[in-house]
């Protein structure tokens, strides 16, 4: 068995420059490709909403990118601090724009500052395991839903 690497072979993209995909081309853009890039078609994600294996997890992240950009088209992600152990890496990220699309009801017009907090397992350039945590409590004050609640 040899233990060189093919020079011909792409090289593996680490894990804050897979994490920075999955939001930049990915939930900033509305475009769902990027799960296919980045993600393994053996992904198991465990967020709340999210949670399933393989082809399930992968539509369940697609579902949620299409949602947060047709609630938020104009939103934008900061990765704000990340740290990596391993093939395990933590990221705070910001995101920012305006709800100009529905979202549990009619288009508020309200801005949205909120964050989201992401562990991955990264393995040869894919996201393997996701756990994720944003904070939809910000955004339901923030879009005004919680508003017509009381």
């Amino acid at each position: 068995m040899s233990t060189m690497t093919d020079p011909s072979a792409a090289p593996t993209a680490d894990a804050l420059t897979v994490m920075r995909r999955m939001f930049d081309e990915g939930f900033a853009t509305g475009d769902g490709a990027v799960v296919d890039a980045v993600c393994s078609p053996d992904l198991v994600d465990h967020q709340f909403g999210l949670a399933g294996s393989g082809a399930e997890a992968i539509n369940h992240v697609k579902a949620a990118i299409a949602d947060v950009h047709r609630a938020v088209p104009d939103v934008s992600f900061t990765i704000e601090d990340s740290a990596q152990q391993g093939d395990t890496i933590w990221v705070r990220v910001r995101a920012r724009g305006t709800a100009t699309g529905p979202f549990f009801g009619p288009p508020s017009g309200r801005p949205v500052d909120f964050t989201v907090l992401d562990v991955a397992r990264v393995v040869d350039g894919r996201i393997v395991e996701h756990w994720g945590v944003p904070d939809r409590f910000a955004m339901l004050a923030q879009t005004g839903v919680l508003d017509r609640l009381s």
